[in-house]
């Protein structure tokens, strides 16, 4: 087995410890996101013992992509066959031995995986709850099912990264929104002192300054938010009211 650690090694659980914590943490590693991601599939080799390993993740408008892999031909072959069928149907994938019997896979991807060394793949979905995010894929080298540990600690991994990922697209999400409502209050304020401006340059009442404000805007066929800030900054001038 290629980078296997001993079960139950104080090694091995010092290291899934640290891979849980870093796929669950969003604040670390904020100039890479998604670096724990990345590694996560090399570190799924070191502690399942499985030849290869892919993590697939579909982005928000749905497409999936392979995010990190621990080899070429594991990066390649994880955009096809098991793991996009793993998210789509949300379930496990799992095919003891490419050599006897392929199952649900297409038969190029057996072909190709067997060419690159692997006789057996599985794959587990990165879910939480209901919510399906991708798939972590797991080649072996030799056939066989995977052992119990090593789809223990598979899923383990998988839904730390579900984890994970829903926080940060959660706090991107709030970020977003912040900014969004930010900007409406500068508008809101900028209207509000070109408002006052105007009510008292042209000794009109607030509403008629807004009524006059709106009229310009509409005729020029800009925002409103646009035109307060333009005046404030003193790069456009209103002509008086008639």
């Amino acid at each position: 087995m290629h980078g296997d650690l001993p079960d139950g090694s104080t090694a091995a659980g010092g290291l899934l410890a640290d891979t849980l914590v870093e796929l669950a943490d969003t604040l670390g590693d904020e100039g890479e996101p998604d670096a724990p991601l990345r590694r996560l599939a090399g570190r799924t080799v070191r502690l399942t013992g499985v030849a290869a390993a892919g993590l697939l993740l579909a982005e928000e408008g749905g497409d999936i992509r392979v995010v990190g892999a621990s080899c070429e031909p594991a990066r390649l072959l994880s955009a096809v066959g098991p793991g996009p069928d793993c998210f789509r149907s949300g379930t496990d994938v799992a095919v003891a031995d490419l050599g006897r019997d392929r199952g649900p896979l297409p038969r190029d991807f057996v072909r190709r995986a067997r060419a690159s060394g692997y006789a057996a793949v599985f794959a587990v979905p990165v879910r939480h709850r209901e919510e399906v995010l991708g798939a972590l894929v797991l080649y072996r080298a030799a056939p066989g099912p995977l052992p119990e540990r090593s789809a223990a600690v598979a899923r383990s991994l998988a839904d730390a990264a579900a984890i994970g990922v829903l926080q940060r697209r959660t706090r991107r999400r709030h970020q977003l929104l912040a900014a969004q409502l930010q900007t409406a209050l500068d508008s809101r304020i900028a209207v509000e002192q070109v408002k006052g401006v105007l009510a008292e340059r042209w000794h009109v009442s607030l509403d008629d300054a807004f009524a006059l404000l709106r009229a310009h805007a509409r005729h020029h066929q800009i925002r409103i938010a646009d035109l307060a800030t333009s005046i404030l900054s003193g790069s456009t001038t209103l002509p008086p009211p008639p």
